[in-house]
């Protein structure tokens, strides 16, 4: 018994000395830091699976009727219009709201505090809330995600630099893919200053592109440009990138696989299409200017109209999308009311003509076509979950002291853009931002960079050239397209 006794009491001195010990530790800490228990414990932000996420974004797809994804678009057009008629002018400001000067950026500063502020109050309602966010959360990693892309690299800000490795080739050379009309050594223009400039992203640097690492990347697969003349300067622009401007006898014309054939009457195809059998590579460009359907009303009147749906992307599209790897849509300068004259288009919706008065306006029309054919490439990545779909921004146009036809200029043959920059985080092309916005859709933003090199355009040194007309749309190759294929080449 006295043993079980004598046992039993070590035990409870034992506990006691515990009890004391946790207790003058409690006590110790609370006199250090009193107010410890008056904040709750540390919470897990809210996590969603993917499979959630997914359903989430499928419900919502599903309850949202295409009559108000057109009232949506269209309620937009008034935001994002007034932006874009400046791109079309860009040559008349120069794009100087995007310059950094010693006022804008203390102006910058004191608005970085605000909104700083701001989103620091509502930072739980942006992270639900934010359409490149919650869009990407749980995405397949083979499409793309918008918001991680732009954190790691915002290649549309930086300036342009000098430099002497350029151009990428001959301005002399690569006649087998170059049109004689846009190589501008090749006409009358005697300063070249202009192909010696690079484009130097902000806080980041670009992959250099290099035709061995091109091919490696493309092996096995097809690169395809739809879009407007613009387009087939980036493509031919490619074409001479990819191959250094050398002659390549080996390389296939298989415009034929896609329908890219010389139709009875026309001067040239709708397209061309090559393939570098070393790496089984194919580039092709088809043209689209406005990227909707395009279809005659009466195929037997020659003289008839044509119905341009503007809610149903181009056939050429429809057709051979599952061919493609990489994608690249453009358009822009072809919505104005002087081509769909001369063209003889008229506006359909939903099959028949349309009697939208907000559609009559051409800016509206040309809205609701880049949302509904971004949105039906978006809706087939689930098929084709190989593909990079980009869609890329406007080009800007440069004249001076009129348009194309009334006496405008861009006789500048200095680079003016030499030290200055791009600092601004949105794009210069709204539309075709807020179109990407929340797909797997990526924005190739080449606007604002473009704005700055108003000495690249053809200006009056072509060939045809007439008094008072110039080219202050085009660009000279080697130029600043090449500029828009490098960027391009890194986010592949």
């Amino acid at each position: 018994m006295k043993a079980g006794f004598t046992g039993l009491k070590g035990k409870e001195i034992s506990l006691i000395s515990i009890v004391l010990m946790a207790a003058t530790i409690i006590l110790w800490s609370w006199e250090k830091t009193p107010g410890l228990t008056a904040f709750p414990p540390p919470q897990k932000p809210l996590q969603l699976s993917s499979d959630h996420l997914k359903r989430m974004g499928e419900s919502n797809t599903r309850t949202t009727s295409k009559k108000e994804v057109k009232e949506n678009i269209l309620s937009s057009v008034s935001d994002e219009e007034p932006k874009h008629e400046k791109i079309l002018e860009a040559g008349k400001s120069h794009g100087i709201q995007t310059f950094s000067t010693p006022t804008s950026e203390a102006k910058r500063n004191d608005a970085k505090v605000e909104k700083t502020s701001k989103l620091e109050e509502h930072k739980e309602d942006f992270f639900m809330n934010s359409p490149q966010i919650s869009s990407s959360i749980g995405r397949d990693d083979n499409n793309w995600n918008n918001a991680t892309e732009i954190k790691a690299c915002n290649y549309a800000k930086g300036k342009w630099v000098p430099d002497d490795n350029r151009p990428l080739y001959s301005g002399f050379g690569c006649k087998q893919w170059l049109s004689s009309m846009w190589a501008c050594r090749m006409m009358q223009r005697t300063d070249f200053a202009y192909e010696k400039l690079r484009w130097q992203p902000k806080d980041c640097k670009m992959e250099e592109f290099e035709s061995s690492k091109f091919f490696k990347r493309l092996q096995n697969k097809t690169l395809a440009f739809v879009g407007d003349s613009l387009g087939r300067q980036q493509f031919q622009s490619l074409m001479c990138m990819a191959t250094g401007g050398e002659e390549k006898p080996d390389v296939e014309d298989v415009g034929s696989e896609y329908g890219l054939v010389l139709a009875e009457g026309n001067a040239r195809p709708n397209g061309w299409a090559y393939r570098f059998p070393s790496t089984n590579t194919t580039i092709l460009y088809y043209w689209s200017a406005i990227l909707c359907d395009v279809e005659p009303i009466d195929v037997n009147n020659p003289q008839t109209d044509y119905a341009m749906h503007l809610d149903r992307p181009a056939a050429f599209l429809r057709e051979y999308l599952h061919k493609f790897d990489v994608l690249v849509l453009n358009t822009g300068h072809h919505w104005n009311r002087g081509k769909l004259n001369a063209n003889k288009w008229v506006m359909h919706v939903g099959g028949v003509p349309n009697t939208d008065k907000k559609l009559a306006v051409i800016w509206g029309a040309k809205n609701l076509t880049i949302h509904s054919v971004v949105s039906w490439v978006n809706s087939q990545l689930p098929k084709y979950p190989g593909l990079k779909a980009f869609f890329r921004s406007i080009s800007p146009r440069h004249f001076f002291g009129g348009d194309w036809n009334t006496g405008g200029s861009c006789d500048n043959t200095k680079p003016m853009s030499v030290g200055k920059e791009i600092l601004e985080e949105e794009s210069s092309d709204p539309v075709a931002a807020n179109a990407v916005k929340g797909t797997g859709i990526k924005l190739l933003d080449i606007t604002g960079l473009s704005q700055l090199r108003d000495e690249g355009h053809i200006s009056r040194f072509s060939l045809t050239a007439q008094p008072g007309v110039q080219d202050c749309l085009h660009w000279c190759l080697p130029g600043v397209p090449d500029t828009w294929n490098e960027i391009l080449f890194a986010q592949i």
